[in-house]
């Protein structure tokens, strides 16, 4: 039976790995930017949007990322970032999506002269009221936050230490992320060890555009629990039938390393060649921890539904393997683990077990 896009958004998804500074509403930004005082693209809304994607898949960096220079500068304040991620819990909440880990950089957002506390303080606050609105629309989740340090800079330590002092009132994990060529991991070990000694989970952006040695380092050397992206672990892989694993792709496997792979996204930067060519087929099919993700919804114009969407194009998956793909992210997600179950056996199973009967 033919799985239509209408009956993904009803299913649960869980989600991984979400830019909040990725994901804005368009017409947010147009008001937002009238406040800030900022001069954008357009101000239309609708313009906007497609802006932002034909930006992002133009195949230049500098436009690409001219993108993020427009979002984060409408995410100055207190009142503006609380209003984004609310936005954003509704917007995923909308989407079907029951649990969502979403990541930023509390660096980029001081501006305005907010602490790095202030800024924390507004984005939980924002999850929470949003996450209540939800409830209340008959469309329950759970958000987590991911604090990102940015690996050009040299502030990991410092973020890292301002997860821990919100990782009770919703941070629940701790990232790095930018450009991976030039900038190792290992150049926040510091930032590392200290959150293993705080029993702290973190991710690492590795593996999508430089290879084998960055998600190596993110592993051997930084200990994190999840590689985002990960993608580029089957350049460890050798073709044949059966594929023949190397020490790393295997150790990968064995060891059940989430890898949280971006379709869309992944194809707008170069680390695939299409849906149908991503890797996630093959890496699924030999069983890796495999988690499905939106990366930044505005700039692929995607959400998790269509990303399993196109899934479902591509490599004619059905419900047992999107629930395959919803559980293995569930299984990966930084709470605790009862609240992991629960939300697997009260949730997600029952809805799945209705369609694949």
């Amino acid at each position: 039976m033919a799985i239509s896009y209408e009956d993904i958004v009803k299913v649960p998804k869980a989600l991984l790995h979400d830019h909040l500074d990725g994901g804005l509403r368009p017409a947010t930004i147009v008001e937002l930017a009238v406040e800030a005082g900022h001069e954008l693209p357009t101000t239309d809304p609708e313009a906007l949007g497609r802006w932002f994607a034909e930006a992002a898949n133009s195949g230049s960096l500098e436009r690409y990322l001219e993108t993020f220079a427009h979002t984060v500068a409408v995410m100055q304040t207190g009142p503006a970032l609380r209003r984004v991620a609310r936005e954003c819990a509704l917007d995923l909440a909308a989407d079907g999506v029951v649990y969502a880990e979403v990541r930023f950089a509390p660096e980029q957002h001081l501006e305005q002269n907010l602490t790095l506390d202030e800024v924390v303080d507004a984005v939980v606050t924002g999850f929470r009221e949003g996450s209540a609105l939800a409830a209340e629309a008959g469309t329950p989740i759970r958000v987590g936050t991911l604090l990102t340090a940015m690996r050009h800079a040299a502030r990991s330590q410092e973020i890292a230490e301002l997860a821990v002092r919100h990782r009770d009132t919703g941070v629940v994990g701790f990232d790095i992320a930018g450009a991976e060529a030039g900038f190792p991991p290992t150049r926040h070990l510091d930032a590392f060890e200290y959150l293993q000694r705080e029993n702290f989970h973190f991710t690492i952006h590795a593996g999508e555009a430089f290879g084998l040695p960055s998600i190596w380092q993110a592993i051997q050397w930084c200990g994190a629990d999840r590689l985002g992206h990960g993608v580029r672990i089957v350049d460890d892989i050798t073709p044949g039938n059966p594929p023949v694993l190397g020490r790393l792709a295997a150790y990968v496997r064995d060891k059940r390393i989430p890898l949280e792979l971006c379709p869309s996204s992944n194809v707008q930067t170069g680390a695939a060649a299409s849906i149908a060519d991503h890797p996630i087929g093959l890496l699924r099919d030999l069983r890796f921890r495999v988690t499905v993700n939106t990366d930044n919804r505005l700039m692929s114009g995607t959400s998790m539904s269509r990303e399993m969407a196109l899934l479902v194009d591509a490599f004619g998956y059905g419900w047992k393997e999107l629930q395959w793909f919803t559980i293995n992210a569930m299984k990966s997600a930084f709470i605790p683990f009862d609240e992991r179950l629960k939300i697997i056996d009260e949730v997600i199973k029952p809805a799945y077990a209705k369609l694949i009967g």
